[in-house]
């Protein structure tokens, strides 16, 4: 039975976290020399996006760009990062307020909308929470709540109660696939509590967090990419890492989601043990002997080839993003060491070889990240999610300068 919800404590959390987050930003001092990059850096995006813009078809998606070919790569609406590219475009129109790009927006949320009753992903938080979540921030509307609503719905459909998580990738019957992903998707679950008071949502995304917490993880809090769980008793079948160098590796991306997805459980609950969770993981990152100095990971913490390993970028940029909202929810010190982290990234990719040149890059605005090494696919190129995060981590970064 479904019955409402926002109690006191989850209307306390909510009040609260957003006076941390506020009273954090008179603590931390942004840099006025990355402040004006970032300035920079959101008008170079500006100009990028419209090149991007002509790159794909009335239909289509950008997801990465082939610049040992010239060759773009799209995708349809279907595709897991259909949201990023309009969410990109209206995180830049609130920066450069470019109708140009807000235009484009909505045509390409035109075309997504559909996945609204998509039941065979689990990345409709990724897909329309980045997309229609921000276009609702920017101007709220009757359908955008709608369709947000419906695609929590359609979210809501994947979750078993007998494995206590939201499954990821459809398989043979029997298995269960939950990746670590999935915690990114989980905030489109809080926000239509939020909106509805319905708490079946609320109750999903918490379920499936402490299971992935109980399960997911390794003492040292790097996480495993994909637990089969069997889907009749809930018991853990296996614990892999497809996409990373080895099922006990740390794939840097998927410690990334694992960062940001407890950031906003915490911010979302109140619940001491998210926020103990994400320092833990920030921990296990930020003392890894093979973080580099700039701090752009390389695509597995435990490469074969470290050195030589390649970088990833959009690590990188979930990364920044993530301990940017954490250091206002953590005392003084380990505050103070996550906003450093985020400063470096944000200095470091703002600059060669990360930052393309103008009308480069097939329009993305970050070079070299990586998709799926094993499967020799999206390998040091740009991919939509690097840019998505890291036009969200500068617009945090360029927030801490806004209260004195």
């Amino acid at each position: 039975m479904k019955f409402k919800i926002l109690s006191s404590l989850g209307f306390t959390a909510c009040l609260s976290a957003i006076a941390l987050f506020c009273n954090a930003q008179t603590t931390f001092k942004p840099q006025k020399e990355l402040l004006a990059t970032i300035t920079k850096n959101f008008a170079n995006a500006n100009a990028q996006y419209k090149v991007l813009a002509t790159k794909i078809g009335p239909e289509e998606f950008p997801k990465t760009y082939h610049p040992d070919k010239d060759k773009q790569e799209n995708s349809n609406s279907g595709w897991w990062c259909s949201g990023f590219y309009p969410g990109s475009l209206l995180y830049l129109y609130q920066q450069t307020k470019d109708e140009q790009l807000l235009t484009e927006a909505n045509r390409m949320m035109g075309v997504l909308a559909k996945e609204q009753f998509n039941t065979h992903t689990h990345d409709l938080g990724f897909m329309m929470y980045c997309s229609f979540g921000n276009a609702n921030k920017i101007e709220p509307k009757p359908e955008y709540k709608q369709i947000l609503i419906n695609s929590a719905k359609s979210l809501s459909t994947r979750f078993n109660p007998a494995v206590g998580c939201i499954k990821s990738w459809d398989s043979k019957p029997g298995d269960y696939l939950v990746i670590i992903d999935n915690m990114m998707n989980l905030e489109l679950l809080f926000w239509a509590t939020h909106e509805t008071g319905d708490s079946s949502y609320y109750k999903i995304a918490v379920t499936h967090a402490n299971t992935t917490m109980k399960n997911h993880f390794r003492p040292d809090y790097s996480s495993y990419h994909v637990i089969n769980y069997d889907a009749q008793t809930g018991a853990v079948k296996e614990k892999k890492t497809a996409q990373g160098f080895a099922n006990e590796s740390a794939w840097a991306r998927g410690q990334s989601w694992g960062l940001y997805g407890y950031t906003v459980m915490y911010r979302e609950t109140h619940d001491k043990k998210y926020l103990d969770q994400a320092q833990n993981i920030a921990h296990f990152i930020l003392t890894n002997p093979n973080l580099p100095a700039d701090k752009i990971p390389y695509w597995d913490y435990n490469a074969s080839n470290i050195p030589n390993a390649l970088r990833d970028a959009s690590a990188a940029s979930v990364m920044a993003s993530a301990l940017l909202e954490l250091c206002t929810y953590s005392d003084a010190k380990k505050g103070q060491e996550y906003f450093d982290v985020a400063q470096t990234i944000l200095k470091t990719l703002s600059a060669p070889p990360y930052m393309a040149a103008a009308g480069t890059n097939g329009g993305f605005i970050l070079q070299h990240s990586v998709g799926h090494f094993p499967a020799g696919t999206e390998i040091d190129v740009p991919l939509t999610y690097a840019d998505y995060y890291f036009i969200e981590a500068m617009k945090r970064y360029q927030s801490f300068g806004t209260k004195k």
